[in-house]
């Protein structure tokens, strides 16, 4: 069975650490450059004092870069999250949102510089809002990204 980008949000929206979590992903778009994911901020992913957990807004922009690069790149790559950083501007409460984009050209650019089995390590940047679209937090994702040994042998 193929994976599309509307299973793909349906399967990680179920996915249990982002279930309970109060995290859901709503949609992937059909060309992999686009992913838009929210937090539910309640009772299991609010802290002491009522706002959102700092680890939940952690989880919901985990693994959205990586995995657009990856589906943009193939299966001629290795393409995994290596780390991130948030910088916490405003109490988060409600649902909160973050859109996530890799352009069709940085996904060339990244094919480019990995081409030969060069580690390419890239930072994506995104915001989380809440409903009145205010900015909650700044994140930012290094992706590593490095083209398939296999892939590389077969060009010699």
């Amino acid at each position: 069975m193929r994976i599309t980008p509307r299973r793909l949000a349906i399967g990680m929206s179920l996915w249990i650490p982002n279930l309970f979590s109060g995290i859901r992903v709503r949609r992937f778009s059909d060309d992999w450059t686009r992913a838009t994911v929210e937090l539910h901020v309640n009772v299991f992913t609010r802290n002491y004092v009522k706002t959102a957990f700092g680890g939940s807004m952690s989880a919901m922009t985990d693994p959205y870069f990586f995995m657009l690069v990856m589906h943009q790149l193939g299966r001629d790559h290795v393409v995994w999250d290596t780390r991130g950083e948030i910088e916490f501007l405003k109490r988060g409460r409600g649902v909160l949102t973050a859109e996530f984009e890799v352009s069709k050209e940085k996904a060339d650019e990244i094919r480019e510089r990995a081409r030969g089995g060069t580690k390419v390590l890239e930072w994506f940047e995104t915001v989380v809002t809440d409903r009145d679209g205010d900015v909650v937090a700044k994140v930012r994702r290094e992706v590593y990204i490095r083209e398939k040994k296999r892939v590389t042998a077969a060009q010699r």
